[in-house]
Protein backbone atom coordinates (compact mmCIF):
# COMPACT_ATOMS: atom_id res chain seq x y z
CA UNK A 1 0.00 0.00 0.00
CA UNK A 2 1.74 2.97 -0.62
CA UNK A 3 1.14 6.42 0.77
CA UNK A 4 -0.24 9.16 -0.90
CA UNK A 5 1.39 13.25 -0.06
CA UNK A 6 -1.02 15.72 0.25
CA UNK A 7 -1.44 18.38 -2.33
CA UNK A 8 -0.27 21.21 -1.12
CA UNK A 9 -1.26 25.09 -2.00
CA UNK A 10 1.87 27.08 -3.23
CA UNK A 11 2.18 30.00 -0.74
CA UNK A 12 3.62 33.40 -2.58
CA UNK A 13 7.16 34.02 -1.22
CA UNK A 14 7.78 36.23 1.38
CA UNK A 15 9.04 39.04 0.02
CA UNK A 16 7.05 39.48 -2.83
CA UNK A 17 6.70 42.68 -3.91
CA UNK A 18 3.00 43.85 -4.17
CA UNK A 19 1.79 45.30 -8.18
CA UNK A 20 0.75 49.12 -7.70
CA UNK A 21 -2.77 49.30 -8.69
CA UNK A 22 -3.02 51.35 -11.74
CA UNK A 23 -4.66 54.98 -10.76
CA UNK A 24 -5.99 57.45 -12.73
CA UNK A 25 -3.83 60.69 -13.47
CA UNK A 26 -3.89 63.50 -11.26
CA UNK A 27 -4.20 66.68 -12.87
CA UNK A 28 -1.38 69.25 -11.54
CA UNK A 29 -1.41 72.81 -11.27
CA UNK A 30 -0.28 74.22 -14.57
CA UNK A 31 3.21 74.77 -15.14
CA UNK A 32 2.31 77.88 -17.71
CA UNK A 33 1.48 79.87 -14.34
CA UNK A 34 5.06 80.33 -13.17
CA UNK A 35 5.18 84.01 -12.13
CA UNK A 36 8.23 84.67 -14.12
CA UNK A 37 6.44 83.53 -17.17
CA UNK A 38 2.79 85.27 -16.70
CA UNK A 39 5.03 88.71 -15.96
CA UNK A 40 7.17 87.71 -19.00
CA UNK A 41 3.43 86.82 -21.11
CA UNK A 42 2.00 89.91 -20.03
CA UNK A 43 5.38 92.45 -20.87
CA UNK A 44 4.49 90.60 -23.96
CA UNK A 45 1.13 91.94 -24.19
CA UNK A 46 1.97 95.06 -23.68
CA UNK A 47 4.39 95.63 -26.50
CA UNK A 48 1.76 94.22 -29.06
CA UNK A 49 -0.81 95.57 -27.47
CA UNK A 50 -0.40 98.82 -25.45
CA UNK A 51 -3.89 100.49 -26.50
CA UNK A 52 -6.03 97.34 -27.07
CA UNK A 53 -9.78 98.24 -25.71
CA UNK A 54 -13.69 97.01 -26.38
CA UNK A 55 -14.10 97.21 -29.78
CA UNK A 56 -17.92 97.64 -29.41
CA UNK A 57 -18.77 101.19 -30.51
CA UNK A 58 -20.83 102.98 -26.92
CA UNK A 59 -20.99 106.09 -25.75
CA UNK A 60 -22.01 105.49 -22.63
CA UNK A 61 -22.59 102.02 -20.03
CA UNK A 62 -26.00 101.24 -21.03
CA UNK A 63 -24.75 101.11 -24.81
CA UNK A 64 -21.99 99.41 -24.64
CA UNK A 65 -24.30 96.65 -22.16
CA UNK A 66 -26.65 96.62 -25.30
CA UNK A 67 -23.70 96.12 -27.55
CA UNK A 68 -22.31 93.59 -25.15
CA UNK A 69 -25.60 91.46 -25.60
CA UNK A 70 -25.84 91.58 -29.16
CA UNK A 71 -22.54 90.33 -29.39
CA UNK A 72 -23.19 87.10 -28.38
CA UNK A 73 -22.84 84.73 -31.59
CA UNK A 74 -22.02 87.66 -33.63
CA UNK A 75 -18.83 89.97 -34.91
CA UNK A 76 -18.32 93.32 -33.06
CA UNK A 77 -17.98 94.60 -36.74
CA UNK A 78 -21.40 93.76 -37.11
CA UNK A 79 -23.17 94.89 -34.00
CA UNK A 80 -21.51 98.35 -34.63
CA UNK A 81 -23.03 98.41 -37.93
CA UNK A 82 -26.52 97.52 -36.21
CA UNK A 83 -25.76 99.77 -33.13
CA UNK A 84 -24.89 102.60 -35.14
CA UNK A 85 -28.49 103.15 -36.06
CA UNK A 86 -30.06 101.37 -33.24
CA UNK A 87 -29.08 103.99 -30.92
CA UNK A 88 -30.37 106.98 -32.99
CA UNK A 89 -34.04 105.41 -32.37
CA UNK A 90 -33.44 104.18 -29.00
CA UNK A 91 -31.87 107.14 -26.92
CA UNK A 92 -32.19 105.38 -23.40
CA UNK A 93 -33.14 102.44 -21.19
CA UNK A 94 -36.94 103.28 -21.02
CA UNK A 95 -36.79 103.41 -24.93
CA UNK A 96 -35.47 99.57 -24.61
CA UNK A 97 -37.65 98.85 -21.85
CA UNK A 98 -40.80 99.85 -23.66
CA UNK A 99 -40.37 99.04 -27.47
CA UNK A 100 -42.21 96.99 -29.86
CA UNK A 101 -40.90 93.72 -29.45
CA UNK A 102 -41.38 92.54 -33.06
CA UNK A 103 -39.92 95.94 -34.44
CA UNK A 104 -36.69 95.17 -32.19
CA UNK A 105 -36.68 91.92 -33.22
CA UNK A 106 -36.43 92.79 -37.04
CA UNK A 107 -33.85 95.60 -36.29
CA UNK A 108 -31.35 93.53 -34.36
CA UNK A 109 -31.79 90.27 -36.67
CA UNK A 110 -28.79 90.43 -38.52
CA UNK A 111 -26.76 90.32 -35.08
CA UNK A 112 -28.40 86.32 -34.55
CA UNK A 113 -30.86 84.84 -31.90
CA UNK A 114 -32.65 87.71 -32.15
CA UNK A 115 -35.27 87.00 -30.50
CA UNK A 116 -33.55 85.90 -27.38
CA UNK A 117 -31.65 89.05 -27.41
CA UNK A 118 -34.71 90.74 -28.01
CA UNK A 119 -35.90 89.30 -24.49
CA UNK A 120 -32.64 90.16 -22.56
CA UNK A 121 -32.24 93.52 -23.89
CA UNK A 122 -35.82 94.56 -22.97
CA UNK A 123 -35.34 92.62 -19.72
CA UNK A 124 -32.11 94.44 -18.65
CA UNK A 125 -33.56 97.54 -19.81
CA UNK A 126 -36.87 97.67 -17.37
CA UNK A 127 -34.70 96.41 -14.91
CA UNK A 128 -32.53 99.37 -15.03
CA UNK A 129 -34.93 101.89 -15.09
CA UNK A 130 -37.11 100.31 -12.48
CA UNK A 131 -34.66 99.17 -9.60
CA UNK A 132 -31.52 101.12 -10.76
CA UNK A 133 -32.80 104.94 -11.16
CA UNK A 134 -31.61 104.19 -14.87
CA UNK A 135 -28.54 103.59 -14.23
CA UNK A 136 -26.66 100.70 -15.10
CA UNK A 137 -25.11 99.10 -11.48
CA UNK A 138 -21.61 99.57 -10.60
CA UNK A 139 -21.40 96.19 -9.22
CA UNK A 140 -21.02 92.34 -9.83
CA UNK A 141 -23.88 91.03 -7.73
CA UNK A 142 -26.04 93.70 -8.89
CA UNK A 143 -25.26 93.28 -12.95
CA UNK A 144 -25.76 89.42 -12.30
CA UNK A 145 -29.58 90.32 -11.43
CA UNK A 146 -30.27 92.19 -14.97
CA UNK A 147 -31.83 89.25 -17.09
CA UNK A 148 -29.72 88.02 -19.57
CA UNK A 149 -26.39 89.31 -18.09
CA UNK A 150 -23.89 86.59 -17.28
CA UNK A 151 -20.45 87.08 -15.71
CA UNK A 152 -18.50 87.89 -19.36
CA UNK A 153 -21.03 90.80 -20.36
CA UNK A 154 -20.92 92.25 -16.67
CA UNK A 155 -17.08 91.89 -16.93
CA UNK A 156 -17.52 93.80 -20.43
CA UNK A 157 -19.27 96.25 -18.84
CA UNK A 158 -17.58 97.27 -15.41
CA UNK A 159 -14.53 96.80 -16.85
CA UNK A 160 -14.76 99.24 -19.90
CA UNK A 161 -17.26 101.44 -18.95
CA UNK A 162 -16.21 102.17 -15.23
CA UNK A 163 -12.87 100.45 -14.64
CA UNK A 164 -13.78 98.25 -11.92
CA UNK A 165 -12.07 94.99 -12.40
CA UNK A 166 -14.01 92.52 -10.73
CA UNK A 167 -12.91 89.69 -12.96
CA UNK A 168 -11.93 89.03 -16.17
CA UNK A 169 -13.46 88.81 -19.76
CA UNK A 170 -13.65 85.01 -20.82
CA UNK A 171 -14.83 85.31 -24.43
CA UNK A 172 -13.98 82.19 -27.29
CA UNK A 173 -10.77 84.09 -27.73
CA UNK A 174 -10.03 84.52 -24.15
CA UNK A 175 -10.94 80.77 -23.87
CA UNK A 176 -9.16 79.26 -26.81
CA UNK A 177 -5.77 81.54 -26.08
CA UNK A 178 -5.44 80.78 -22.02
CA UNK A 179 -5.37 76.98 -23.16
CA UNK A 180 -3.02 77.90 -25.60
CA UNK A 181 -0.50 79.70 -23.76
CA UNK A 182 -0.98 76.92 -20.41
CA UNK A 183 -2.89 79.34 -18.09
CA UNK A 184 -5.80 76.83 -17.46
CA UNK A 185 -6.05 73.22 -17.65
CA UNK A 186 -10.29 73.83 -17.57
CA UNK A 187 -12.84 74.43 -20.42
CA UNK A 188 -15.52 75.61 -18.60
CA UNK A 189 -15.39 79.63 -18.73
CA UNK A 190 -16.43 79.93 -15.08
CA UNK A 191 -13.37 78.14 -14.08
CA UNK A 192 -11.11 79.55 -16.59
CA UNK A 193 -11.88 83.21 -15.39
CA UNK A 194 -11.18 81.87 -11.61
CA UNK A 195 -7.69 80.42 -12.74
CA UNK A 196 -7.09 83.49 -14.52
CA UNK A 197 -7.29 85.94 -11.80
CA UNK A 198 -5.57 83.71 -9.54
CA UNK A 199 -2.35 84.66 -11.85
CA UNK A 200 -3.36 87.30 -13.25
CA UNK A 201 -2.49 90.66 -10.85
CA UNK A 202 -5.66 92.75 -10.31
CA UNK A 203 -4.48 95.79 -12.22
CA UNK A 204 -4.25 94.44 -15.75
CA UNK A 205 -7.13 91.95 -15.44
CA UNK A 206 -9.38 94.93 -17.53
CA UNK A 207 -6.11 95.42 -20.21
CA UNK A 208 -5.49 91.49 -20.08
CA UNK A 209 -8.72 90.52 -21.26
CA UNK A 210 -8.42 93.23 -24.44
CA UNK A 211 -5.01 92.04 -25.40
CA UNK A 212 -6.20 88.28 -25.65
CA UNK A 213 -9.31 89.30 -27.77
CA UNK A 214 -7.61 91.73 -29.74
CA UNK A 215 -4.27 88.55 -29.87
CA UNK A 216 -7.10 86.16 -30.79
CA UNK A 217 -8.02 88.28 -33.65
CA UNK A 218 -5.08 89.59 -35.51
CA UNK A 219 -2.83 86.67 -34.98
CA UNK A 220 -3.89 83.00 -33.25
CA UNK A 221 -6.32 82.14 -35.06
CA UNK A 222 -8.68 79.24 -34.03
CA UNK A 223 -7.82 76.92 -37.39
CA UNK A 224 -4.58 78.80 -38.54
CA UNK A 225 -2.58 80.80 -36.19
CA UNK A 226 -0.35 82.90 -36.95
CA UNK A 227 2.76 81.49 -35.85
CA UNK A 228 5.18 83.10 -37.51
CA UNK A 229 4.17 86.75 -36.49
CA UNK A 230 3.71 86.08 -32.93
CA UNK A 231 5.59 88.07 -30.15
CA UNK A 232 4.55 85.15 -27.48
CA UNK A 233 5.95 82.14 -30.17
CA UNK A 234 8.97 81.87 -27.84
CA UNK A 235 6.93 81.74 -24.63
CA UNK A 236 4.02 79.05 -25.92
CA UNK A 237 4.62 75.32 -26.38
CA UNK A 238 0.65 74.70 -27.59
CA UNK A 239 -0.07 71.54 -29.98
CA UNK A 240 -1.54 73.73 -32.17
CA UNK A 241 1.64 76.12 -33.19
CA UNK A 242 2.48 75.75 -36.57
CA UNK A 243 5.81 76.52 -36.53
Amino acid sequence: MTNKKKATKKQPPKHAKKVPSKKAPMKHASAGTNPQRVSAILAKLDEAYPNATCELNHENAFQLLIATILSAQCTDVRVNKVTQELYKKYTKPEDFAYANPAELEKEIRPTGFFRNKTKSIMGASKAIVENFAGQVPRTMEEMLTLPGVARKTANVVLGTAYGIASGIVVDTHVLRLSERLDLTHNEDPKKVEQDLMAVIPQNKWIKFSHQLIWHGRRVCAARKPKCSDCNLESLCYSKDKTI
